[in-house]
């Protein structure tokens, strides 16, 4: 299944969005953006979507920081460094070899689309490192936004608020013809992010978003993930 997003630019109108079912079914994760900065007031717009996000007991805990500019230069070099060297310093444990069954099935799928779409060999292991280094180059977008939040209990509730704040952004991207990818590659060095942005260590970072206009022409973009049918995962009770 193929679904192309639609094409808006800085002048779109704020209130010329999609309908929610398009917004829905044609968002997706891109991997290449274009050099064109999303003026402020698309931001501030998606900002405010995604502000109605819900969580539990309206806590809020999203603590929501948008890099750009020659500060995102300067971050993306730092990372680079840090990845080269393998020091990481996440908040929240991630292990790739933790999926099983059919979950580890689609999370090679997804891997073996993204390296071949890059012309990636399984036996190139310097060309799959510097595909898997464009995360740190956040994907070219010229923005990225990191989501932080404060720690109560085992964290389970509010890493839920904070994913339903980074989705509602996503789909307000895609509704204004942008696009995004979430990424949990991003907090693999949360820490370093944190320093280099003068954020307090009370503050988790779960992942970041890069975002932007994306670019037909980057390699990263030909790959589209299907979704299994609804069957496969829904059980209805009556």
């Amino acid at each position: 299944m193929t679904n192309s997003i639609a094409r808006f630019n800085a002048n779109t109108a704020l209130d010329d969005t999609l309908k929610f079912q398009k917004t829905a079914r044609t968002r997706r994760s891109f991997r290449g953006f274009l050099d064109t900065t999303v003026p402020d007031h698309i931001i501030e717009e998606v900002l405010k979507d995604s502000q109605c996000a819900p969580s539990n007991c309206n806590t809020q805990p999203w603590d929501v920081h948008i890099v750009r500019g020659q500060k995102l230069k300067e971050l993306s070099h730092i990372l680079h460094a840090k990845n080269d060297a393998a020091e990481f310093t996440p908040d929240f444990s991630f292990d790739m070899d933790a999926f099983y069954g059919v979950y580890g099935d689609r999370k090679n799928a997804q891997s073996k689309a993204y390296y071949e779409a890059m012309n990636v060999m399984r036996e190139d292991k310097e060309g799959r490192r510097r595909a898997a280094a464009l995360n740190v180059s956040f994907f070219n977008a010229p923005q990225a936004v990191f989501l932080f939040m404060p720690v109560f209990g085992d964290n389970v509730r509010t890493a839920g608020d904070i994913g339903m704040y980074g989705q509602t952004f996503l789909l307000s991207l895609a509704a204004r013809g942008l696009g995004g990818i979430p990424q949990t590659s991003l907090g693999f060095y949360a820490a370093t992010i944190r320093e280099a942005l003068g954020i307090s260590e009370e503050m988790k970072m779960l992942f970041g978003i890069s975002f932007g206009y994306p670019d037909d022409s980057a390699p990263g973009n030909r790959m589209h993930m299907d979704r299994v049918p609804i069957t496969e995962s829904v059980t209805f009770h009556s």
